[in-house]
C-alpha cells in the first residue's frame, strides 16, 4: 500500500485501535453496529486517479448487480459507498458514506453545515422511515432580509447535516461509524486530485473564498490558486471530521465546532447562537405517500416537500394519457402539461411553511380529488407563469440499494451558491442555507422549506425505483425519468441521456429551460400552447442528475450516471 495512502493521522493501525475500542465501548457507534477488523480497503495511488479521470460532465457508462449498488455525482465518493458495502455495511451506512465523502470531494457543492434528510427502507420489516436534518431558521429577528445577506453571516442558519447523519446510522446503520467515515478523513487528510468541476466553481468562487486565513490555507497556495490535477489536503477538516468521529453531536451542537461557528457568523453579522444549536435536533417523520398508476409512492414530506410534490404531480400526470401520447421528448402534449403542472405545483410550494407550526392539509392535498380539481382549473388558461428564478444551483443526492434490498436515498446540500459568504469554520464552508428563506421565510425556529425529493416507487411491497436530484430542475428530472421507466419501459441508462425540460431560468426570466436537441418539432408545438422557453445546450447542468437505481423483479439493481454531472454508477 502507497505511504501517501495510510490515511487518518498517517497511522491507520493506530486509528483502527483507538476507534475500534471505542465502538467497543459504545462511544459512537449504535449498539447494533458491526466493528469490522479490517474494514474499508483503501485506494491505491493509481486508482483514486483512474476514478478521478471519470469525474467528467457528459455520457457515463451503466452498471447492474445484485450485491448492492451505490450513485452519486462524484467517483470517489461512490466508490466509498460501495466499498463500506463490501465490508459488510448496508444501504444506510453506504449512502451516508458516499454523502461524507461528497463533503470532501465536491465542497462546491455541499458541506458538514448544510443539510442531510434521508429516505429508507428497511427490506427486514417493510418499513420506509424519513428523517429530516434541514437546515432550521435561528430564533433572532432577520427583518428586511434579501439576497445581500446570503454574503454575510445573516443568510446562515442552523445546519441539520451532521444530526441527520447521526440519527440515520444510529436507527438504521449496520458498520460502524469509523468505517463509514473512513474515506470522508482520508481523503481530507492525504487530499486527491482536483478535478475540472471542482477548479473552475474554485477559480469562479475566489474573490470570496480568498478573503479570509482559512480559505486560502484550503484552496491556494502563496496566494496562488491550484491548478487541475493537483492536491487539495483539507488537514483542518479532516480534524473536524475526526472529532466527529470521536465526540458526534456533542462536539458539533454544543462543543467546540459550535462556538466557532457561532463565532464566525456572528462576526461577519449574522444571528446564529450557540442556544439556536443546542436545541437542533433531527426530526423523524412518516414519508409522504400517493399512488401512481397503480405504484405506490413515498417521498419526502413538508418541509423537505419536494417528495409530496413529486406526488401531485404524477396525481394530475396520471390523468394524460401518456400511453396513447407518448414521452414529452415525442409528444407535445405530453411536453406542454408536463412542463405545466410541474412548474405550478412548485410556485404552490411558496406557499408551505414548516408543518410543525403551520397547518398544512397534506392528505388533500395529495388526494386525487384535489389533482382532478386543480388539472380541470388550469385548462381555463392555457398560459404558463414561470415564476420569481430559483434559488442558486447547488446539492448532492446519493442512492444505495444492499444485496438484501434494503434502499436509502439522501439529499444533502449548501443549499446555495458554492462559498456564498466565503466563510469558513474548522476548516469547512459555512454554508448560506438562507437562500432558502427567499422562497418560504420559515419562522423563528422552524425548518426552511426545501423542494428536496428522496422518493421510492414500489410495486406492492417491492422497491422498483428509488431516486432523487440536485439542482433546480430537480421536480421536472425525476418526472421526466420516473414516467420514461415506469410508463414506457425506457431502460434507466437510455433515460438519464435524453433530452429535458427544466424549471425556471436565470438568465431569461419568465421562461422555462428546455434543452436544445428535444425535437424543435415538438418544443415549437408546446410553445404555441402558451410555453416561452429558454433553450439551453444538451445535458444542461441546471437540469439536474438522475441519481436514481430500477430494481427489476430477479432482483437486479441498475443505475447509469447522468451526464449533467460527474456521477458515476458502481455495483459491487
Amino acid at each position: 500500500m502507497p505511504a501517501a495512502n495510510h490515511h487518518l493521522f498517517g497511522n491507520r493501525r493506530t486509528f483502527l485501535k483507538s476507534t475500534l475500542a471505542g465502538a467497543a465501548a459504545g462511544a459512537f457507534a449504535p449498539q447494533s453496529a458491526l466493528v469490522f477488523a479490517d474494514r474499508v480497503e483503501l485506494l491505491s495511488d493509481e486508482e483514486r486517479r483512474r476514478l478521478l479521470e471519470l469525474a467528467n460532465f457528459g455520457r457515463k457508462v451503466p452498471d447492474s448487480g445484485k450485491q448492492g449498488l451505490v450513485i452519486c455525482s462524484h467517483p470517489l465518493a461512490t466508490r466509498a459507498g460501495v466499498d463500506v458495502l463490501k465490508a459488510g455495511g448496508n444501504a444506510a451506512d453506504a449512502a451516508l458514506a458516499t454523502s461524507v465523502c461528497q463533503t470532501v470531494v465536491e465542497p462546491h457543492m455541499t458541506g458538514i453545515t448544510g443539510v442531510l434528510s434521508m429516505l429508507y427502507f428497511d427490506a427486514a420489516t417493510g418499513e420506509t422511515t424519513y428523517v429530516n436534518g434541514s437546515a432550521a431558521r435561528p430564533a433572532a429577528p432577520l427583518d428586511g432580509f434579501s439576497p445581500a445577506d446570503l454574503a454575510t453571516g445573516r443568510g446562515v442558519a442552523v445546519p441539520g447535516f451532521w444530526a441527520g447523519f447521526e440519527a440515520a446510522h444510529a436507527r438504521h446503520g449496520q458498520a460502524s461509524r469509523a468505517t463509514v467515515m473512513e474515506a470522508a478523513i482520508g481523503y481530507a487528510r492525504d487530499g486527491f486530485e482536483i478535478h475540472p468541476f471542482l477548479w473552475g466553481e474554485i477559480f469562479t468562487e475566489y474573490s470570496r473564498i480568498g478573503r479570509t486565513a482559512q480559505g486560502r490555507e484550503i484552496f491556494s497556495r502563496n496566494n496562488t490558486l491550484p491548478r487541475p490535477g493537483d492536491l487539495l489536503v483539507q488537514k483542518r477538516a479532516a480534524d473536524t471530521l475526526t472529532a466527529l468521529l470521536e465526540e458526534g453531536n456533542d462536539y458539533f451542537y454544543r462543543g467546540a465546532f459550535a462556538k466557532e461557528l457561532v463565532d464566525v457568523v456572528q462576526a461577519a453579522g449574522g444571528v446564529l447562537t450557540l442556544e439556536d444549536m443546542e436545541q437542533y435536533e433531527a426530526r423523524w417523520q412518516p414519508p409522504a405517500a400517493g399512488s401512481y398508476r397503480g405504484y405506490k409512492v413515498l417521498g419526502s414530506p413538508p418541509p423537505d416537500h419536494g417528495g409530496s410534490h413529486l406526488i401531485e404531480i404524477l396525481n394530475m400526470v396520471e390523468l394524460l394519457d401518456l400511453q396513447k401520447l407518448g414521452p414529452p421528448t415525442e409528444s407535445a402534449e405530453s411536453l406542454f402539461h408536463m412542463a405545466r403542472i410541474a412548474n405550478q405545483v412548485y410556485l404552490d410550494g411558496f406557499k408551505q411553511h414548516d408543518p410543525a407550526t403551520h397547518e398544512l392539509p397534506l392528505e388533500l392535498i395529495l388526494s386525487k380529488e384535489y389533482a382532478r380539481m386543480r388539472f380541470d382549473l388550469m385548462q381555463m388558461d392555457q398560459k404558463v407563469d414561470a415564476g420569481p428564478a430559483p434559488p442558486p444551483v447547488g446539492s448532492n443526492h446519493v442512492t444505495a440499494v444492499d444485496a438484501d434490498g434494503n434502499v436509502a436515498t439522501i439529499l444533502h446540500s449548501c443549499m446555495s451558491l458554492p462559498w456564498s459568504n466565503g466563510l469558513f469554520a474548522g476548516g469547512v464552508t459555512v454554508v448560506a442555507a438562507g437562500a432558502h428563506y427567499l422562497r418560504v421565510m420559515p419562522g423563528p425556529g422552524d425548518r426552511i422549506s426545501a423542494y428536496v425529493c428522496p422518493n421510492i416507487v414500489f410495486d406492492g411491497a417491492r422497491p422498483v425505483l428509488a431516486s432523487g436530484s440536485p439542482s433546480v430542475s430537480l421536480l421536472q428530472n425525476i418526472l421526466q425519468n420516473t414516467t420514461n421507466i415506469l410508463d414506457f419501459g425506457i431502460p434507466i441508462g437510455e433515460s438519464v441521456n435524453r433530452p429535458r425540460f427544466g424549471g425556471g431560468s436565470y438568465t431569461r426570466p419568465g421562461r422555462l429551460l428546455v434543452e436544445v436537441d428535444l425535437d424543435e418539432k415538438v418544443r415549437a408545438a408546446a410553445a404555441k400552447r402558451g410555453i416561452a422557453w429558454d433553450v439551453v445546450n444538451p445535458w444542461n447542468w441546471h437540469h439536474g442528475s438522475f441519481e436514481g437505481i430500477f430494481m427489476a423483479a430477479d432482483g437486479t439493481a441498475h443505475a447509469c450516471g447522468d451526464p449533467r454531472r460527474n456521477a458515476m454508477a458502481l455495483a459491487v
